[in-house]
C-alpha cells in the first residue's frame, strides 16, 4: 500500500502540472482514489487501536499476575503495533495530501 500510495501522490502531482488537464474527469478519478484510501485509512486504524488496546490489556494483565511469559506477550504485541503506527502514520498523511491536490483541482486553496 505504500509503494501505491507514494506513486499514486507522485501521478497526481506530475498531472497537476500539465496545462491541457481535463480537471472535471481529474477530479473524478481523484476522488475515487481518495475513497480507496480512506477505507483502507479506517482498516488500519481499527488494527492499530485493537493492538493499542490489546497491549494495554496485557501489560494489566502482566501487573495482576506478575508471570513473565505474559511480558513476553506484551512484548511481541508492541512489535507488532510499532509498524502499524508507522503504517497507518503513512495512510494519513498520505491521504491529507490527497486532500490538498483535490481543493487545488476544484479551484480551491485551503491552508
Amino acid at each position: 500500500m505504500k509503494k501505491r500510495l507514494l506513486g499514486y501522490i507522485d501521478y497526481v502531482e506530475k498531472e497537476l502540472a500539465k496545462e491541457d488537464l481535463d480537471r472535471e474527469t481529474f477530479r473524478e478519478q481523484l476522488l475515487i482514489q481518495i475513497q480507496f484510501f480512506q477505507h483502507e485509512r479506517l482498516i488500519h486504524l481499527i488494527v492499530t487501536v485493537t493492538f493499542a488496546l490489546l497491549l494495554v490489556m496485557v501489560f494489566g494483565l502482566f501487573l495482576l499476575t506478575e508471570i513473565m511469559s505474559v511480558l513476553a506477550l506484551g512484548a511481541l504485541v508492541l512489535v507488532l503495533l510499532i509498524p502499524y503506527i508507522s503504517h497507518y502514520y503513512l495512510l494519513e498523511n498520505g491521504v491529507q495530501k490527497l486532500y490538498g491536490y483535490y481543493d487545488k483541482v476544484i479551484d480551491k486553496e485551503f491552508l
